[in-house]
């Protein structure tokens, strides 16, 4: 069958962590309903019969799997993979993809193979229990970073893939192979900071010849391009022996390159791995940072030959500042510079004895106090970018300072650019920081204005000729050595600014693709479209033939090469590599049918028009390609099917499946699908909703309906959505459990959030009902938090809904503005007037909006039962924010149970309150929508102190949920819903 014709949707995986609100015009209010439930007929509720599978609930989570750490070996011919599951160790599994070669290693980390594709190498972790549960993240693989090793060491296991024979090494902290290399690099776990030193033992393990050679108290270590040289530091307790160190791979000599007392720092190759550089220094008796010097190896085949740059003596090198290891290190790409970070010398201070502690608040501050707090550390570790150019001489030039916060190189040019944003540093702003921009010459230093109140900047030209800037909606092009500004929109005709973005700012575009590889035109999207834009003003060629914009299909540039790489020092932070585009060459592209949710890669030629290689009424993943092998793995996947891997060659022909991580999916009762709704708001608005059948649909029947949403939500109909711990509903647990799952799409008017949600989701549920799908009595609607504010919003507004859940409301508008997002300290002023919230204006300019749309001042209208959710130490939305709205409606005498999780944040971190709230969050539905009996504490609530002994499952009528009473003549199940053991 052909690829193209074997239907998917296109996922674009959007449930957002956080973040917050919504709007529209206000709705007609509709008179109440009594707020008992009705119960569906009897046979929509009755028990499965013995040919019907199980629903599934929160007890049968634990076997549920994602799949991580997939790789390809270089030659294509292995496959390694991580299954994580909610409950229980993970497994690694190394597969051969053309024979029946397979290893299944039990809590297997960090695989790798070796380049020439013949060794797997792999951690396999201490039980959690050995190792204090600190081996792995919440949800991930061990942490192995360099320099950092794991708490927990784990066994290293290399494994030749031919023979299948290994060894192993012990308390091992991290692992690689460097590329054109044949050997295995092992860090030994060190003995942490705390000791006063950062080395461990670093193996070189030789895979020709079996051999090893230890090398140790290493801290930092990097092999060069070439792969012929390892360079290494040494950083030792009471730094006997600290310095750097050079040990060609090939002869096993070791040659040091600077060994004199202090500490060793930043150690870095330039791109070709011909020279190197770091830092070495100490810190002067009762000062704070340590006077490092620059030590430069210009040429790696002569590392005796060393250059110093040493502050003390080097013209222009400001007084009172150390080159600081607290900056990165890193060269340019023609390695004529090294670029760096200075910071200002301070004497070692001393805390005040018995000091009140009080933070000043200052009308003056540029941050408040709340943002110092959360940035404390990167402040306390800030550094000033600078350069030092490589010449016959090494010469220092200082970039940034109080006047230029940041300078980034632009491309491989002389040139910088330079960020001022301390003129608008008083704005409201969201999402982006307007700055003022400059012309750095690298040379010498020498600054230029370019472009003043820019919001919208779009990076520069990989050769660094070109800078593009966003200025009247318009897309600048900006040669940085003339000056010259060529107009880019009105050359092209072509509008590339995302206009269905829906907030009260300076909207952005599409997006950048790239550069043309000869340097003469830049890659641009429009909506659907991609556009090679000719930067001398030419006219623009459509490189997709408008059949995105005629068949409402988004592409998108992809390159299969590997991730791009990252170039950068502390300061400015890490900015993506320009790319460079051969429009000589096919281009693949990701394809996006935005009205059919299909999805895939198509592939075009410059001139022609493009044409599928795969096009799925599904959702495929992004494919991870084999470095020297045209072979390819991605994921597909829909509601039903979890996003499994499959194989295929670099035109995805023969595509294979190759993973099956939940085969336990078939055990149970499950959707059989989604269908896709369209539907029209009150202000004319065309959307779309993904509507979740329940399992066992019949057509023609109506169901129990569940709506969760947060802002567009179509984009994810072929998401697979399975069961996890945490504070949302799980749309397939739900259908599973007889529910129809509905998730709509929301535009929003500005100044309207709570009505621009009010109206598209009471579009969409009447579009459902009118379609005959949903029982309109039994419908429920559960937001979390900007989808809280929403649900909280709505729940003033109409009785369409028989019960609402709503997690980490905002629902005070006036009061919420003022407040702070705890994880970063940032007063919520932006987010409330021009970010998600999108007001439009502040609540001094139009407090009557605010009130208007605020849950808190409707809540004399509520007619549904509805429960709020909430972390004591919510990071997002003030815990107040959910307390208020629970004590305006208890005022008012509304039906209202608050859930609050002491110590918890915006969404809950730990896993026995995720179940908690899945539990009652299903017997609050259950209870509402279907008609089953109330759970104790929703009818009599739990006193304080009977809190550790009410089991949250106990219903009304004596029994418990999720108990299966056995019945005569059936195979039912009596007593709590348990699985076997791996199930």
């Amino acid at each position: 069958m052909s690829r193209t014709s074997r239907g998917a949707v296109r996922s674009r995986s959007f449930l957002p962590a956080l973040l917050l609100i919504a709007l529209s015009l206000p709705a007609t209010f509709v008179a109440p309903t009594p707020f008992t439930a009705t119960p569906l007929r009897a046979q929509q509720v009755d028990a499965p019969s013995d040919s019907v599978k199980p629903p599934i609930i929160v007890d049968d989570y634990g076997p549920w799997k994602r799949i991580t750490s997939v790789a390809l070996s270089p030659d294509g011919d292995w496959m390694s993979y991580i299954l994580t599951p909610l409950e229980g160790d993970d497994s690694l599994y190394v597969k051969e993809l053309d024979g029946q070669g397979s290893y299944v290693v039990g809590r297997g980390a960090a695989p790798a193979f070796s380049p020439d594709s013949r060794w797997v190498a792999y951690l396999v972790m201490p039980p959690e229990r050995e190792g204090n549960g600190e081996h792995r993240r919440p949800n991930g693989p061990p942490q192995m970073g360099r320099g950092r090793p794991a708490r927990a060491g784990g066994t290293l296991v290399l494994r030749n893939l031919a023979t299948g024979d290994s060894i192993a090494f012990a308390d091992v902290a991290s692992l690689s192979f460097p590329a054109n290399t044949h050997v295995l690099l092992v860090r030994k776990r060190g003995p942490g900071r705390d000791a006063g030193y950062d080395g461990a033992d670093l193996v070189v393990y030789d895979l020709a010849t079996g051999t090893s050679l230890n090398l140790g108290n290493v801290s930092e270590y990097a092999v060069n391009k070439p792969g012929t040289q390892l360079a290494y530091l040494v950083d030792a307790k009471d730094d006997a022996g600290n310095g750097a160190y050079l040990l060609g791979l090939a002869s096993r000599r070791i040659t040091p390159l600077a060994t004199e007392v202090g500490t060793y720092a930043r150690l870095t190759w330039n791109e070709d791995g011909t020279a190197l550089a770091f830092l070495a220094g100490t810190a002067p008796e009762g000062k704070e940072h340590r006077q490092n010097v620059l030590v430069v190896i210009p040429d790696a085949s002569r590392p005796t030959r060393l250059e110093r740059l040493d502050p003390s003596t080097v013209k222009g090198f400001p007084d009172g500042f150390v080159l600081s290891e607290l900056g990165t290190v890193s060269w340019s790409k023609d390695s004529k510079r090294v670029f760096l970070g200075i910071k200002e010398q301070a004497d070692k201070r001393e805390k005040l004895e018995g000091r009140a502690n009080v933070d000043v608040w200052h009308w003056k501050d540029v941050e408040p106090q709340s943002v110092q707090m959360a940035r404390a550390n990167r402040e306390r570790d800030h550094t000033w970018n600078s350069v030092v150019n490589v010449g016959r001489h090494l010469s220092f030039v200082r970039l940034a300072d109080s006047t230029l916060e940041s300078v980034s190189q632009s491309g491989t040019s002389r040139w910088g650019i330079g960020e001022d944003p301390t003129p608008y540093q008083y704005q409201v702003q969201w999402g982006f920081t307007k700055a003022d921009y400059y012309r750095v010459d690298l040379d010498d230093g020498g600054r230029e204005l370019m472009a003043k109140d820019v919001g919208r900047q779009m990076g520069s030209s990989p050769d660094g000729a070109w800078w593009l800037y966003l200025r009247d909606q318009k897309v600048i092009a900006r040669n940085l050595a003339s000056g010259k500004e060529v107009d880019l929109t009105a050359s092209s005709g072509v509008d590339f600014v995302n206009r269905q973005d829906d907030h009260p700012y300076e909207l952005p575009i599409y997006g950048v693709a790239g550069w043309s590889k000869d340097g003469s035109s830049v890659v641009l999207y429009d909506r659907y479209d991609v556009w090679q834009v000719p930067l001398d003003g030419s006219k623009a060629a459509n490189l997709t033939a408008g059949v995105g914009g005629r068949d409402s299909i988004q592409f998108r540039v992809v390159k299969l090469e590997g991730p791009r790489s990252f170039r950068g020092f502390r300061g400015f932070g890490f900015r993506r590599e320009p790319e460079e585009i051969d429009l000589s060459k096919p281009l693949l592209l990701s394809a996006y049918g935005e009205w059919t949710k299909k999805s895939g890669y198509w592939q075009v030629t410059k001139g022609g028009e493009p044409k599928p290689l795969i096009w799925l009424d599904k959702a495929v993943g992004r494919p991870i390609k084999a470095d020297s092998a045209q072979r390819i793995a991605f994921t597909e996947q829909t509601f039903v099917e979890f996003p499994d891997y499959w194989v295929s060659d670099a035109r995805f022909d023969h595509p294979r499946k190759v993973t099956d991580a939940n085969p336990q999916q078939a055990d149970f009762a499950w959707s059989p699908g989604r269908v896709l709704n369209d539907y029209v708001d009150k202000r004319g608005n065309h959307l779309q909703a993904t509507l979740g059948l329940p399992a066992g649909y019949q057509k023609g029947k109506r169901y129990p309906m569940l709506v969760y949403f947060y802002e567009k939500m179509s984009q994810n109909h072929h998401m697979y959505m399975g069961p996890t711990y945490d504070d949302r509903p799980h749309m397939a647990t739900y259908a599973s459990n007889g529910y129809l799952v509905l998730n709509p799409d929301i535009v929003y008017t500005i100044g309207r959030p709570g009505s621009s949600a009010l109206d598209d989701i009471t579009a969409a549920v009447q579009k459902v009902i009118d379609l005959g799908y949903a029982d309109p009595k039994h419908i429920g609607l559960q937001g979390h938090s900007w989808g809280g504010y929403q649900s909280s919003y709505v729940v003033t507004q109409t009785n369409m809904f028989a019960a609402v859940v709503t997690g980490a409301p905002p629902t005070d508008l006036p009061s919420f503005y003022n407040s702070t997002y705890g994880r970063t300290g940032t007063i919520q002023q932006g987010i409330t007037e021009v970010g998600q919230v999108r007001m439009g204006t502040t609540p001094f300019d139009s407090l009557g909006v605010y009130i208007d749309q605020s849950p808190v001042f409707n809540a004399q209208k509520i007619t549904t039962p509805f429960l709020i959710l909430q972390g004591t130490a919510d990071n997002a939305v003030d815990w107040h924010q959910g307390l208020e709205y629970y004590a305006m409606a208890r005022r008012l005498g509304k039906h209202v149970i608050f859930l609050s999780y002491p110590a918890q944040p915006h969404h809950l971190s730990s896993k026995e309150d995720r179940i908690d709230f899945q539990i009652r969050m299903m017997e609050f539905f259950n209870h509402y929508l279907k008609g089953t009996p109330a759970a104790k504490w929703m009818v009599d609530g739990v006193p304080f102190l009977d809190k550790d002994y009410a089991d949250p499952r106990a219903l009304e009528d004596g029994t418990m949920w999720g108990h299966k009473p056995e019945k005569k003549g059936r195979t039912g199940r009596s007593g709590p819903r348990t699985r076997p053991a791996g199930r």
